[in-house]
């Protein structure tokens, strides 16, 4: 398996990792790993595409919110393989401190994963080893959902990630609420005019508790996740093609700030959302105390159980068209690991139909791989069916400085917002332009 790390752009990265508290000091100098005699360093087409399942012991870190999907895979793989994977949960806000003190120590686990938003700022730091020759043989490399693959794919095209877990974005309402305000409650919005028409009807029912729409308006992660559809189903972009400069002041862009901004005059706004910073987005849906509003459908299932009579479709453009974020997180083999050809047996099953399948679908979880988004399980949820629909033209937006641009606190995409849609200072370029300069650093 070839390792082709950028010595040039991870010693540049390195750098400002380090001025950011991450310390990942010669990354891209850093070797994967020793050359045993297990095949754990065997070039690709000696180890075949099914990698080497031989005994080994290798270890994987995953974020706690994927948990219960990281669990349900391992617990699949160790039942059938002789490779064993050992997981290890690593609470949300603490993975970005902990792989960057791993990198610098070369004691990165076998098996990384990753926000996709976050991966490319990985992968220009040399956290992963190129999996290129690994992936393109795969017989169904061309079926495997793009967005993740190219988070981890750098400049020159080498790619280092698969999927991992499906997030996608969906527009969801309350079909008992929708009939209480004299809507169908089996038609969501399909327009932006539409969806505010629906929140402020909603809204007018004045039942203690309840508001027409939500949103996370101290949540930059929140709103790229359910904003940004918007904006590509009507058929502009968000970022350029580079991932250097932002493309947030276009008029589609501006419509959602002022629909929003409209919605917030209307008091069509549940309390507490210039206050939420993402810890408790998914909850006032969830407690049937919001009439419509765009959503994670990993949260779907758990408003349904909760008793919610829950409708889903894309989440609309200004004049029509659907999309919807795919996030998520992918995986790769880290540039620590001295079992790759083992830690490629686990990604190559994790990607085959029977764990797409048997573990994924099953779970109601969405495939990463879209020939298999219309399967048995899905057919039997039409909720399920709707989303993995859906998830076949999914978008993931790619830029090194993602997360810093749009995801950190006090990002100049939280600016941008909250500036739109609280306060209406008018100042939309210039804070599209304050976005541009920390993806262009």
């Amino acid at each position: 398996m070839s390792k082709r790390l950028s010595r040039s752009r991870g010693a540049r990265g390195a750098a400002l990792l380090a001025v950011a508290g991450l310390a990942l000091t010669g990354l891209a100098a850093c070797s994967s790993g020793s050359d045993d005699d297990g095949g754990g360093n065997a070039p690709a087409e000696s180890v075949g595409p099914d990698g080497v399942d031989d005994g080994t012991t290798l270890t994987m870190w995953t974020r706690a919110p994927l948990e219960r999907q990281a669990k349900a895979l391992v617990e699949a793989y160790n039942a059938s393989h002789e490779n064993q994977v050992e997981l290890e949960i690593i609470p949300n806000d603490d993975m970005e401190g902990k792989v960057g003190a791993a990198a610098t120590n070369d004691e990165l686990p076998d098996l990384l994963a990753g926000d996709v938003v976050r991966l490319p700022y990985w992968v220009a730091n040399g956290l992963f080893t190129d999996l290129t020759d690994n992936i393109d043989g795969l017989d169904y490399a061309d079926d495997i959902t793009r967005g993740h693959v190219d988070a981890g794919t750098d400049p020159d095209g080498a790619k280092h990630t698969v999927p991992f877990v499906t997030d996608i974005s969906v527009m969801v309402w309350n079909k008992a609420l929708y009939a209480e305000a004299g809507l169908d409650p089996e038609k969501g919005p399909t327009n932006l005019a539409e969806f505010q028409e629906q929140a402020e009807a909603v809204q007018a029912l004045g039942k203690p508790g309840v508001s027409g729409t939500y949103y996370g308006g101290n949540c930059g992660g929140c709103l790229v996740f359910t904003w940004f559809p918007s904006i590509w189903a009507s058929g502009d972009e968000v970022l350029s093609a580079d991932g250097k400069e932002s493309l947030l002041a276009s008029e589609s862009a501006q419509a959602v700030y002022d629909t929003y901004a409209a919605l917030n005059d209307a008091g069509a706004v549940g309390a507490g959302s210039k206050e939420e910073t993402g810890a408790t987005w998914t909850a006032p849906f969830s407690n049937g105390e919001v009439g419509v509003m765009q959503y994670p459908n990993t949260a779907v299932y758990a408003a349904k159980e909760a008793g919610i009579d829950v409708g889903v479709t894309g989440i609309p453009g200004v004049d029509g068209g659907q999309s919807t974020f795919l996030g998520g997180d992918a995986m790769g083999v880290s540039k620590d690991s001295e079992h790759v050809a083992q830690a490629w047996n686990f990604l190559a099953w994790m990607t085959s139909d029977e764990a797409q399948l048997e573990v994924i679908a099953k779970n109601g979880e969405v495939p990463g791989r879209n020939s298999l988004l219309d399967n048995e399980y899905a057919q039997e949820d039409p909720l399920a069916l709707t989303m993995n629909k859906l998830a076949a033209d999914g978008r993931t937006p790619v830029a090194e400085y993602f997360s810093e641009a749009f995801n950190a606190s006090g990002s100049p995409w939280v600016t941008l917002f909250r500036n739109a849609t609280f306060d209406k200072t008018g100042t939309v370029d210039e804070d599209n332009d304050a976005i541009t300069a920390v993806l262009d650093q």
